[in-house]
């Protein structure tokens, strides 16, 4: 697929500009098809910096990357409903590289196998060993690089960044005329992948009414908001 769209090196959000655009929603489309056909579930979990947590020991703030990642793990794909297995089903988990020390990785990959022992209401639990829980390139995943563009246009759309100009200038660069078409590009296929028509990225998918299936639904979207947390009135929209 990529190298029919001419796209030889790793794709990357980063990359996209006018020329590169249209490959991208070439690639896109045929991202959210395998989405819409059940071969593919995405899940996304992003924070606002206007929540910000308190009562946190120095431990958590020191981990709270991690602390987040495996909360996501936990609830965004919606492993306890998944449908009955006669025997316990083999869970792999492939991390992207997290650019941390061995020891914190070992840390963490203990903690995720702590999934193992969740109740599960249809099946009698998954099998997670620590060899299946590891780190990966996304240079040789091109799964991965899919979600690497539609996570930053989300983030490029929540951050405002399509109102960016350049110093000195009176219109937006090129660029990022060209991250903004295929950031609409990815919205309209999100849109059409959740039925929500008019859909808006920065709540969870599943506060829009209606049943929200986490185990089946091909995309779902999580605004993570602490428990206990204070406004930054720094960090809201203009």
């Amino acid at each position: 697929m990529l190298r029919s769209l001419g796209l030889t090196s790793e794709v990357k959000w980063t990359k996209v500009d006018a020329n590169l655009v249209e490959r991208y929603e070439s690639m896109m489309d045929a991202f959210f098809a395998h989405m819409q056909a059940g071969r593919v579930h995405m899940r996304v979990m992003f924070t606002q910096n206007i929540h910000e947590p308190v009562g946190l020991s120095k431990e958590q703030l020191a981990e709270q990357y991690f602390i987040l990642y495996y909360q996501f793990l936990k609830h965004a794909f919606g492993l306890t409903d998944m449908p009955a297995h006669p025997t316990s089903p083999r869970l792999r988990i492939y991390l992207d590289e997290m650019g941390e020390t061995k020891e914190k990785v070992a840390k963490f990959r203990g903690f995720v196998g702590g999934l193992s022992s969740m109740t599960f209401r249809h099946t009698p639990g998954v099998i997670l060993d620590q060899s299946d829980i590891t780190e990966v390139r996304s240079h040789d995943h091109v799964l991965m690089q899919c979600l690497d563009v539609v996570l930053g246009a989300i983030s490029f759309r929540l951050n405002n960044m399509h109102q960016v100009i350049p110093e000195g200038q009176h219109r937006r660069g090129k660029r990022t005329v060209a991250k903004e078409k295929l950031y609409r590009h990815i919205h309209k296929r999100i849109c059409a992948t959740t039925g929500k028509k008019h859909f808006n990225i920065g709540i969870s998918t599943g506060l829009m009414g209606g049943h929200f299936d986490s185990w089946s639904a091909p995309y779902a979207h999580w605004r993570f908001v602490p428990k206990e947390y204070r406004i930054n009135p720094a960090h809201a929209k203009p």
